[in-house]
């Protein structure tokens, strides 16, 4: 962790851990998917200590609030320590999931690979599309 006052978001989000290389971070927020105290951010913007994140990463949505900063990407366990999440958030993200699995439960996969005659009707039904 580091003394200074301030970091660059994009910085900060790899060393929380949030995208795995410091190129998607900047990537996420110049597409609009991280808010910083409701507007949108720009990669350069600073970060202090206390600022308030919304971040969407692929279904996942976290609303944060920065503790420390770190110019380092550690251990997971020490990223943890950079950012609290809102219980809201954590709610509402282990609601969606539960939601997303139990969609899932529905599909079955198949129990082998299609025959001959099934590869054929797969194909037929391809080529429908293509009409």
């Amino acid at each position: 962790m580091i003394e200074s006052p301030s970091i660059r978001l994009d910085i900060w989000l790899w060393a929380a851990r949030f995208y795995k290389t410091r190129s998607l971070a900047k990537q996420a927020v110049e597409t609009g998917k991280v808010e910083a105290g409701g507007q949108r951010a720009k990669p350069s913007r600073m970060v202090r200590v206390g600022d308030g994140l919304k971040v969407s990463r692929g279904e996942e949505r976290f609303e944060i609030q920065v503790l420390a900063l770190s110019e380092q990407r550690g251990p997971a366990s020490v990223a943890q320590t950079l950012y609290a999440e809102s219980e809201e958030s954590r709610a509402q993200r282990e609601q969606v999931r539960a939601q997303r699995a139990a969609e899932r439960n529905g599909y079955r996969a198949p129990e082998h690979k299609p025959d001959k005659r099934a590869r054929r009707l797969i194909q037929a039904l391809g080529d429908l599309d293509a009409l």
